[in-house]
């Protein structure tokens, strides 16, 4: 199966044989998953999601500030 993540303008993948959590996936591409919020067709989707079937997602990245 391939996930494919949107960022910034870029598109990233991850092939995998097995389901795969968003979490795993983001681990994977080096992302931090605590910058990031994971949106699937408008909704916002927790990182412990499962993935079982290709997919594209999209990141929206977190910024903090003090």
């Amino acid at each position: 199966m391939r996930v494919e993540i949107e960022s910034e303008g870029n598109i990233l993948f991850v092939e995998s044989e097995k389901p795969i959590t968003i979490n795993e996936v983001l681990r994977k591409l080096e992302i931090q998953t605590s910058t990031v919020l994971v949106v699937y067709d408008g909704t916002i989707v927790p990182h412990t999601s499962l993935i079982e079937s290709d997919i594209r997602l999209q990141l929206v990245v977190v910024s903090s500030g003090g």
